[in-house]
């Protein structure tokens, strides 16, 4: 008998025994130091999934089955207990007029939780009245994964939501709109669509992607077999632990050169240029306003700091604060997003503009993943990430327009963003197909 199939029977054996009033049961595992939750969670025949590591990559959970759905997490967050976590999301524009399809938000209650904390797992079972339904649930898990083959696919070819007179038609009105006085910035996005010679499955490219892409968030959300959003993102929405909040200002891009010296010389010129350092000081002070009413105090980094990815590099200001008494993981979920970094400012007119002028719905794309609780929650912003529907993979990129903005050099930062998951996978297309402007 395996070390999992150990804990289920002990989960099972505290469960025939439990209280009414037992809410979360918790068992140590002993797993190997290279087992792969990934590989994991793609054994397993339940639905919804959700799979999350923290960006400093010290936690990383599996969620399973659900034993409660919210799609308002004030509700939930009102009625967990002390241990329970809910998964899920708010997506960028669900339940609107132009994506009645996509959920405004979605969150569950898990019944079963696979935890690694540093070197520690444990497994964990949530409780309701329904004991056989839990039962039932257990007894589905697959304690033994087998490892996921590397990906094969290949590119044939890919369109874009715009294409690039699209792109350079939006670009030109945003910036219009700008010198009217109508917002000061938006973030225009831009859907690629994949066509692959052999689908790819959303655990091999979630594992190809966690191997590649440091200092990221790195999940996935499955609601049933056909339909799967999984990301790679380096921004933070927030952190909250008790009264203790993190967040930041993530804005201000360049690329990346295989050059040390380019390289460094590329960090400098994007640390010095104006105009990426007012994009990221919009986002600060968005931040900023919108948490001053719940806060007893907060501090934001003076100067802008460099965060380093494979293919890109970001500005990055950390703020940091004590919240009030009374407030909410979900106060502050609807606080924070659409922050600027993805949306623009002022935030409704420029929700207006992008709702008016991108050509496709973003759904979950832009939006927040994550967990809360009552003690503690965490949210990433929903960027470098791709939906994957049966054998249809579209990948999301957005870039902040401000004064100086250019349509061919933001078309070329969407290529590197969406480099991040893109690169993952070979390409047969031919050399003009591939061009991007």
């Amino acid at each position: 008998m395996t070390a999992l199939q150990q804990a289920v029977e002990s989960l099972i054996e505290q469960i025939q025994t439990a209280t009414k009033t037992t809410q979360r049961l918790m068992v140590k595992l002993d797993l190997p130091a290279n087992t792969d939750l990934i590989d994991w969670i793609e054994s397993q025949p339940l639905f919804p999934k959700f799979y999350w590591q923290s960006r400093d990559s010290r936690e990383e959970v599996v969620a399973l089955g659900q034993l409660k759905t919210f799609t308002d997490p004030m509700a939930a967050e009102k009625v967990l207990s002390d241990d329970q976590r809910i998964w899920g999301g708010r997506s960028f524009d669900g339940r609107s007029s132009r994506n009645r399809r996509c959920l405004s938000s979605f969150f569950f209650l898990p019944v079963l939780e696979i935890i690694r904390f540093d070197g520690c797992w444990q497994l964990a079972v949530n409780m309701s009245d329904d004991k056989e339904k839990i039962l039932q649930t257990l007894a589905q898990v697959k304690p033994e994964a087998s490892e996921i083959s590397a990906i094969k696919s290949k590119i044939l070819g890919r369109t874009y939501a715009p294409d690039f007179s699209g792109w350079s038609t939006m670009i030109s009105n945003a910036l219009e709109a700008i010198s009217q006085k109508v917002f000061e910035k938006v973030v225009l996005a831009r859907r690629t669509t994949l066509k692959l010679d052999t689908p790819v499955s959303p655990a091999q490219l979630l594992k190809a992607s966690r191997g590649s892409n440091m200092n990221s968030f790195h999940f996935m959300m499955a609601m049933d077999e056909k339909h799967c959003f999984v990301g790679s993102t380096p921004e933070r929405l927030f952190l909250r632990h008790n009264r203790d909040l993190l967040t930041e200002a993530l804005a201000g891009t360049i690329g990346r050169s295989h050059d040390p010296s380019e390289d460094n010389r590329l960090a400098q010129w994007l640390l010095d240029d104006n105009k990426n350092r007012y994009e990221n000081r919009l986002v600060v002070d968005d931040i900023v306003s919108r948490l001053n009413t719940c806060c007893e105090s907060m501090n934001v980094a003076q100067t802008p700091e460099l965060v380093r990815l494979r293919k890109v590099q970001h500005l990055k200001r950390s703020i940091d604060a004590q919240l009030n008494d009374q407030v909410y993981s979900a106060d502050l979920l609807d606080s924070l997003q659409p922050t600027a970094a993805i949306a623009g400012l002022p935030r409704d007119k420029a929700l207006d503009f992008i709702s008016e002028h991108e050509p496709f719905a973003r759904g979950w794309y832009s939006g927040a993943v994550g967990f809360l609780s009552r003690q503690r929650s965490e949210f990433c912003v929903a960027i470098r990430s791709a939906l994957i529907m049966g054998e249809e993979l579209h990948l999301f990129a957005g870039a902040g327009i401000v004064p100086g903005s250019t349509a061919d050099s933001e078309w070329k930062e969407l290529d590197r963003k969406t480099s991040t998951l893109c690169s993952l996978l070979s390409s047969e297309e031919p050399e003009l197909e591939r061009r991007s402007a």
